[in-house]
């Protein structure tokens, strides 16, 4: 039985999934608290916010470790402003992801944008626009519907023996993949405990080879599946959305890839699926990664302007448009969907928390990236923490 701050943290995490679905993104802890809690009358969004006060009270007197501390109190904090907002109380976009995911976040300046574009022109085959030449490479690297199981399951077949053999895991854990035609998601990670997660990857959405090795690693190994079998504390055994928790969590997935095989991951991807499908030159692959994780504050831009700075959406359009290199269309679909503020926050956490991860990830230098990766596994410090860290060793 976990310590009773850490029992009833869950107690509430879980009452908060039956105010908000989807809330609770998994929970594997003992049974008898959630039989407890559905047993429960519907629980009242002002009565979650002052349980979660008065729970960060009893934290802090509780005889826990810092790390811990500053996880629940981290945890707990978010908890009170969602059961706010649930309550109806005005929280600005800021706000939100301040409070909620403890991220402080600034439009990036479109000279990095620029400077993307420039590379791409460089090395991409000449002609046309430049926005016809991204997108025919995207369409010559694109995964046919045919192919995509067979690639699905090799790729994470290498990954899982690598992951293995760097991160210990359990050797009853195992992935199972499923296929189902879903446009609103390219790859969903389901832990069910004891160490067995099912991936659900859609068929509604095109995979580009550029992109499903970094989707494999994030959603399996050694990313949230991997992040799930190495907790051991009861604390994790409740995963919720819009937390500080998922903000380390999406920011270590991000980066999974990258520690898993480093930069030069093409090379093993291209020696994967070889027999599979062609493969363009590993560089070419890595290449487009890298403009893609650059140009993924564009989104991140968007989401500021729409929510926080109140511009008008044709302006939003247009700059989506111009630095995502995409046609009017798609940049159409791409507003709308960042026009839902839940969108448009994961829209801001993804590419900030794989920022803010990676600085603290390459901190001690590149050649500890990994063992300070396995140290985020198992004790998943808040972003507030891991800023605090960096800062440190800057003051230093």
């Amino acid at each position: 039985m976990p310590e009773a701050p850490v029992a009833e943290y869950l107690v509430l995490g879980l009452r908060f999934g039956r105010l908000s679905l989807g809330f609770v993104q998994s929970y594997t802890g003992d049974r008898a608290l959630r039989g407890q809690v559905d047993r429960e009358p519907a629980p009242l969004p002002g009565l979650l916010a002052s349980q979660a006060r008065g729970l960060r009270r009893t934290v802090r007197r509780a005889a826990l470790d810092a790390d811990r501390t500053d996880f629940l109190l981290g945890q707990l904090a978010a908890l009170d402003c969602a059961a706010r907002g649930l309550a109806g109380g005005p929280v600005s976009f800021a706000g939100r992801l301040r409070r909620r995911f403890q991220l402080e976040v600034d439009r990036t300046d479109p000279e990095h944008y620029a400077a993307v574009h420039d590379e791409l022109a460089h090395w991409l085959p000449r002609g046309a626009t430049l926005v016809e030449r991204v997108a025919n490479f995207r369409e010559r690297e694109r995964v046919p519907a045919e192919a995509l199981p067979d690639c699905v399951r090799a790729l994470s077949e290498a990954f899982r023996v690598r992951a293995r053999a760097a991160f210990r895991l359990p050797v009853h854990e195992r992935v199972t993949y499923r296929f189902r035609h879903d446009p609103s998601f390219g790859g969903l990670q389901h832990y069910l405990g004891g160490g067995r997660s099912v991936v659900t990857v859609s068929t509604a959405v095109p995979h580009r080879l550029s992109d499903l090795p970094r989707l494999l690693a994030h959603e399996s190994y050694p990313g949230h599946h991997t992040q799930h079998c190495r907790g051991t504390l009861p604390e994790h055994d409740i995963a919720l959305t819009d937390t500080p928790q998922c903000a380390v969590s999406e920011g270590l997935a991000e980066r999974a890839l990258d520690v898993l095989l480093g930069p030069a991951w093409g090379a093993r991807v291209r020696e994967v699926l070889h027999g599979i499908l062609p493969v363009p030159a590993a560089e070419d692959l890595e290449r487009m990664d890298a403009a893609r994780r650059v140009l993924a504050g564009v989104r991140r831009d968007a989401a500021l302007m729409l929510h926080e700075h109140g511009t008008d959406p044709h302006r939003v359009r247009e700059y989506l448009r111009r630095w995502l290199l995409l046609d009017d269309s798609r940049a159409r679909v791409l507003l709308e969907r960042l026009s839902d503020p839940s969108a448009a926050a994961y829209a801001v956490v993804c590419p900030t928390a794989y920022e803010l991860t990676g600085s603290w990830l390459d901190a001690d230098g590149p050649e500890h990236r990994r063992a300070r990766y396995e140290r985020l596994l198992d004790r998943p410090l808040p972003p507030h923490t891991l800023r605090s860290e960096l800062s440190g060793r800057i003051a230093a």
